[in-house]
């Protein structure tokens, strides 16, 4: 088992240098292969299992598959094979270190993916969602020419933090500090304003 052991903690600690490496270098840019029940068997997460197998078959097979990824998989085999070494060094018996190794492989996976999931979700709660930036009141930041004919930037509060946008106008040109409202999306990072009614 040491042999079995020894190769396990190789390749997993191997490759997760190499994932680490990558990822603070931002050479990776991929996400997990992500198998969760939800997100396959159609867009809004459907099966195609038959009706009244949906609930029990869907619920205990995905919910175990929905952890497995590259990440997890490699973590696993990475503690599988460390812990399986020191039980050995330690000297506990072949079967007992098997035991504690399996356990100890299970639980990384499972703490990779809890792990993962965490960051996936700060990742998409601190995504501002420019959508949402129809109707807002902010500020011009840099002058905006008139009619369409160039673009400034302005600044104005989205989902509770202030963001920079660059800005068009179809009206007259507004200058810096003018009050305006977004009226349209028109990019990624651009939105075309109104001049905002003064409220008296």
């Amino acid at each position: 088992m040491t042999i079995f052991f020894t190769i396990c903690a190789v390749l997993g600690c191997t490759v997760l240098a190499c994932q680490f490496f990558l990822t603070v270098t931002g050479l990776s840019e991929a996400d997990d292969l992500d198998v969760d029940g939800h997100d396959i068997g159609g867009p809004d997460g459907a099966h195609d299992a038959p009706e009244g197998h949906a609930d029990s078959h869907a619920h205990g097979s995905n919910w175990f598959f929905g952890v497995i990824s590259f990440r997890t998989v490699t973590a696993a085999m990475a503690f599988f094979g460390l812990t399986g070494l020191a039980m050995e060094a330690n000297g506990v018996g072949q079967s007992a270190s098997l035991a504690v190794a399996a356990a100890a492989g299970v639980a990384s996976m499972y703490f990779v993916h809890w792990m993962m999931r965490s960051l996936a979700l700060l990742k998409a709660e601190g995504t501002t969602r420019i959508q949402e930036a129809v109707g807002a009141v902010g500020s011009v930041y840099i002058k905006i020419p008139g009619h369409r004919a160039g673009q400034g930037k302005v600044t104005l509060t989205l989902q509770g933090r202030t963001v920079e946008l660059n800005a068009l106008t179809g009206d007259e040109p507004l200058p810096t500090g003018a009050r305006i409202v977004v009226t349209k999306v028109v990019g990624p990072d651009a939105v075309e304003v109104a001049p905002a009614a003064v409220s008296v």
